[in-house]
């Protein structure tokens, strides 16, 4: 995007020149072939005032904002409330019209995406779905899910890097058992389940050193409360509980670290002397549980921001080459768990 300097090196004038000039101010005496020469490499340059930016609403950019989730459960998740806060926050700023849309009795109210100069889907989405918004727009960017289809734009965590890097945390403090609570995600009308880069990540690591047991793995919903159910099922199915408990759980997300915590406690079963545990996302609240969760950061907020950038990339620059952009994410060691070596 064109600034001041470049309409004033375009035209051999100062900066200031050019933005009173611009901007009309009455009080600036200039020769009118140096105004006109102005105006002409501002023009040249496509550069817009902020006024011409920020003119009546029906001039701004609009876009669709789909959730994967319904309001109620988006609202009830800290990572996706987050997220959405990420596209909201750089829309303001930007001055870019949003229009969130959610399901309604399983379906989504696509009319509303028509007169819209993109789409930001957030969530997990079936190919048919994709294939229907992409019948509205093609301009389209996927926060959090990466699509099998190669016309689309996403932003994703850096999965991979960050099982790695929690697993050898992990065995860095002597534990080899280490048990899995995750969620399973389904998407479309037949449910299909999508595969979980965490669940597969810690499989790998796991079968890389030949420890891998699938008792110690334990799948439901990305919620509080399953977290909690659980970590009760491990310590249920454990006839002797922590003789035969893992000495270190990762959960696939700080909600369900929450409940599982939770129901570490209600069986006098303590974190981390007796079980280390490690979470996801590093949600506000994980820093206040006691103990301080020990979890990766993922940066929501500028996976919301990147997203919005990648549209207006396709909005108004045209790109039509695709771009799949990966962040990384970051281990936040607090006090949940303990090196046993010793």
């Amino acid at each position: 995007m064109a600034t001041i300097k470049d309409i004033a090196k375009e035209a051999g004038v100062s900066p200031a020149t050019v933005s009173r000039v611009l901007n009309e101010d009455i009080r600036l005496s200039v020769a009118e072939d140096t105004r006109k020469k102005i105006f002409e490499a501002a023009d040249r340059l496509n550069y817009k005032t902020v006024r011409q930016r920020n003119k009546r609403s029906k001039d701004r950019t609009k876009i669709g904002v789909i959730h994967w989730y319904s309001q109620k459960e988006e609202l009830g998740d800290p990572y996706y409330v987050s997220l959405s806060k990420g596209i909201e926050k750089e829309c303001s700023i930007r001055k870019i019209e949003t229009k969130s849309i959610y399901k309604n009795q399983g379906m989504y109210p696509l009319s509303q995406l028509k007169s819209l100069d993109g789409i930001i889907c957030i969530g997990k989405f079936a190919q048919e779905e994709i294939d229907e918004f992409r019948s509205y727009s093609k301009n389209i960017v996927f926060a959090d899910y990466y699509p099998d289809d190669d016309r689309c734009d996403c932003v994703i965590v850096d999965f991979k890097k960050s099982m790695e890097t929690i697993m050898n945390y992990l065995f860095s403090l002597g534990h080899r058992r280490i048990g899995y609570i995750g969620g399973k995600e389904y998407v479309g009308k037949d449910k299909s389940l999508i595969k979980d880069k965490r669940e597969s990540g810690y499989k790998r690591y796991m079968e890389g050193y030949g420890i891998y047991n699938e008792n110690d793995v334990y799948t439901g919903k990305y919620t509080t409360e399953e977290g909690y159910k659980l970590m009760k099922k491990a310590i249920e199915d454990s006839e002797k509980k922590l003789k035969n408990m893992p000495t270190a759980f990762f959960v696939g997300s700080d909600s369900m670290a929450m409940g599982a915590m939770q129901a570490l406690y209600e069986n006098k079963i303590s974190i981390p002397s007796d079980i280390s545990i490690v979470g996801f996302n590093d949600i506000e609240a994980s820093r206040y549980l006691i103990p301080p969760l020990t979890t990766v950061k993922v940066y929501t907020e500028f996976m919301g921001k990147t997203s919005v950038d990648l549209l207006l990339e396709r909005i108004v620059e045209k790109r039509e080459i695709p771009k799949k952009v990966t962040i990384p994410t970051k281990l936040v060691i607090r006090d949940s768990c303990k090196d046993i070596n010793s």
